[in-house]
């Protein structure tokens, strides 16, 4: 594939162009290797890491290539899965395509990791065809022959058992997964999760506009480390006064709300994430209003999900607060009974009001997460 790129004369560089060194700023970074392609096969790629430095991508290492390398998709994609996975202590699996997770999971009481992985599938089966898929712990045979019976793109974890990778390996029996990628990241303890992790700038984010200008940011962390940096809603204005959420969550609910709070992080804005035993039921994302992602999530649901829970007493997390209550009423007709979303809004106290009316459990997130990518 690197040679045809190369001889596109139509490529305003080929392959193997790039430097072999880039400084910005005081960071500097040296070229990993030539990429299959950009997002798209007429544009050019290349991977660059941090010179001496070490990390869950940076020290990846190709176990199987399939019949090309890897893309920038693919890398976006595997990134984008693995910042789901690291918040994990438990088994986790996301699944991701076009960097959005079409499904994630992590390990309740009595499920084995195949059972993690097929939560994170089945929540949107149709589209976890082709996807990239991450996982926070040693995969096994079980789980390999599982990933197997479906067509994926890459498969990303820390460790494999060596039955695992011969399932990976068996192109006879599995011919339609023949040409797939497995990978073996580094330490996933490595990538930052909460906003203290950055203090020094190293994980600060470029983006290039599209004049060349760059924005250096800081990159999307939490300050929400556990189910306790998740109070009560509460809020004051004229029209309600003061308002606090006053539905008590069960431990299961707040378990799940963390967990989809977690997987929100990795979902491109305005996203929501509706979550029941440590599943995703649906991933609503990049609609232009709230309730607007909250009827796609819910829609989506209707329409893909493969599994045996319903969206009676559910969870949600938004990435965003509430302009209205109307994304709550949505919710709350569709069955779902717990909700996490940062405040601010003008309304808050109205949107808490209405909570409590509909019997929902209402917890405030201490920051927005907007993925405006």
């Amino acid at each position: 594939m690197a040679e045809k790129l190369a001889r596109n004369s139509y490529l305003t560089r080929n392959v193997g162009d790039y430097p072999e060194k880039i400084t910005v700023g005081n960071r500097t970074y040296v070229k990993n290797s030539d990429l299959r392609y950009g997002t798209n096969p007429h544009q050019p790629a290349a991977l660059y890491v941090p010179e001496g430095g070490h990390g869950a991508i940076a020290d990846m290492k190709t176990l199987k290539s399939g019949k090309n390398g890897l893309s920038q998709t693919n890398l976006e994609d595997i990134s984008g899965a693995l910042n789901i996975v690291k918040f994990f202590d438990k088994p986790a699996c996301a699944v991701m395509k076009h960097v959005n997770p079409s499904g994630a999971a992590a390990m309740r009481k009595g499920e084995t990791l195949r059972d993690v992985y097929i939560k994170a599938r089945d929540c949107d089966a149709r589209a976890a065809f082709g996807s990239v898929i991450a996982f926070n712990v040693k995969v096994d045979a079980a789980t390999a022959e599982e990933i197997m019976s479906t067509f994926c793109e890459c498969v990303v974890a820390p460790a494999y058992e060596e039955a695992a990778l011969a399932l990976f390996n068996d192109a006879e029996r599995f011919k339609l997964n023949k040409q797939i990628r497995i990978l073996q990241c580094g330490d996933i303890a490595s990538l930052p999760r909460y906003v203290s992790d950055n203090t020094d700038g190293r994980f600060d984010t470029f983006k290039v506009l599209g004049d060349g200008s760059l924005v250096i940011a800081a990159p999307l962390l939490t300050n929400v480390r556990s189910a306790a940096d998740l109070p009560a809603a509460s809020g004051e204005n004229k029209a309600c006064g003061a308002q606090t959420s006053a539905v008590e969550p069960t431990p299961e609910q707040m378990e799940d709300l963390l967990d989809a709070w977690y997987i929100n992080i990795s979902v491109r804005s305005n996203g929501v994430v509706i979550v029941k035993n440590g599943q995703t039921l649906a991933v609503g994302t990049g609609e232009q209003d709230r309730v607007g992602a909250v009827e796609q999530a819910i829609e989506k649901f209707s329409q893909k999900y493969k599994g045996p829970n319903t969206l009676e007493g559910a969870v949600m997390s938004s990435d965003g607060f509430f302009p209205f209550y109307d994304a709550v009423e949505v919710a709350a007709k569709a069955g779902i009974k717990a909700i996490v979303a940062p405040s601010g809004s003008l309304k808050d106290a109205d949107v808490i009001k209405r909570a409590n009316e509909l019997g929902v459990v209402l917890r405030h997130a201490p920051e927005r997460i907007f993925s405006h990518h």
